[in-house]
């Protein structure tokens, strides 16, 4: 844990960007993608009211985040922390297992329909039922496999939320399943034959330029007893983060090379499955419902999607405001933690920030959290 003076230098004032003159010539709108280092630009020149993004940056600090940053038109308006200071993304790191299945499955290497049965997909006593060994790789990524085998890496809710082993066949109801997760990383692996983490590496990392990350940044949790299919956590900055992000906005597109298929990026951030307070794709949270409302807590103004760890890890895309916004939670400099609720707070400010949204800099009621 940092010191209070450490802390202190980390999530000091770090209002919206102003941008080095040097800076403003790196981007421009037929290229917005960032070279070696990440371009800013004053908030009012994007239409952003810098009152209102520093009062989103001063919630979100407020609320736990140590790091995070705010990307319009492939510019940093705002940034707070290290964002070069590498943490533990926990479950937003599915997001990542989501896009090198897209491109296996692209390459041949997958199908999505193919069976556990048909991959010879077990686990350890209490072994897999015929029943469940129909559940193939797309319910697994859309975590509705209806297999709640025990597994690793679970937070204390998921495992007591957890269903009765065999109470819904596979692709009949949705769970938040690390089995599945976990599973789906190891048919990765023996499908192309590839380490997860250098498989990042070469496959994404470096053709978008990530700054920060070192297969190294990667490793795997291991379930003993209970189950062969292993965790895999992984550490990342929010600056590398934001270009993960900016790619799904860019549709997999990273200036002249389709780094994941557009058609992937499509079907991933669909919903498939209702949650409380939106919908759930393959491996990525959604605003969207598959049906029906939003829940009545629900603060996002736009469609949304976003990959999203325990703690407060968040990679949003708004996709109709060509927006990104990345936070972290970095348990070794805070005890606090930023629920999704807070998040949806944090995004509602930044959008009302954006006088193009014709809501205004100052909107008449925050969402309550």
């Amino acid at each position: 844990m940092a010191t209070a003076i450490g802390l202190a230098l980390m999530l000091g004032a770090c209002t919206p960007v102003q941008p080095p003159r040097s800076a403003i010539g790196q981007y421009s709108p037929q290229s917005p993608f960032p070279g070696a280092e990440w371009p800013v630009a004053a908030p009012a020149l994007e239409g952003f009211s810098p009152e209102a993004l520093d009062r989103a940056v001063s919630y979100a600090k407020q609320a736990g985040s140590t790091s995070g940053m705010v990307i319009h038109n492939g510019q940093v308006v705002a940034q707070w922390g290290d964002v070069s200071r590498k943490s533990n993304l926990h479950s937003a790191r599915k997001s990542f297992m989501s896009a090198l299945i897209g491109i296996a499955v692209a390459r041949g290497q997958l199908q999505l329909d193919d069976t556990l049965a048909q991959l010879d997909i077990d686990d350890n006593e209490p072994s897999l039922s015929p029943a469940e060994k129909q559940a193939t790789v797309r319910m697994l990524l859309q975590a509705r496999s209806g297999i709640y085998h025990p597994t690793v890496y679970e937070t204390t809710g998921m495992e007591a939320a957890k269903p009765p082993r065999y109470s819904h066949s596979p692709g009949t109801f949705w769970y938040y399943n690390n089995w599945d997760f976990n599973t789906v990383g190891a048919i990765y692996e023996h499908a192309t034959g590839e380490d997860i983490f250098a498989s990042l590496g070469s496959e994404i990392a470096a053709p978008i330029g990530m700054q920060d990350y070192r297969k190294s940044d990667g490793h795997y949790v291991s379930g003993g007893h209970a189950t062969r299919y292993p965790a895999y956590p992984l550490n990342m900055s929010a600056r590398d983060l934001a270009r993960f992000a900016l790619l799904y906005l860019h549709d997999g597109r990273w200036r002249d090379r389709q780094i994941i298929p557009a058609q992937w990026v499509a079907e991933s951030t669909r919903s498939y499955s209702d949650t409380p307070t939106g919908g759930y794709g393959y491996m990525w949270w959604t605003s969207v419902p598959a049906s029906g409302p939003r829940g009545p807590k629900a603060a996002l103004l736009r469609p949304a999607y976003w990959a999203d760890g325990y703690r407060g890890q968040y990679a949003i895309v708004v996709p109709s405001l060509d927006l990104v916004i990345v936070s972290l939670v970095d348990s070794r400099l805070t005890s606090m933690r930023m629920g999704q609720l807070k998040m949806e707070k944090m995004v509602w400010l930044v959008e009302s920030a954006e006088s193009a949204t014709g809501i205004g800099a100052e909107p008449a009621e925050a969402p309550q959290t």
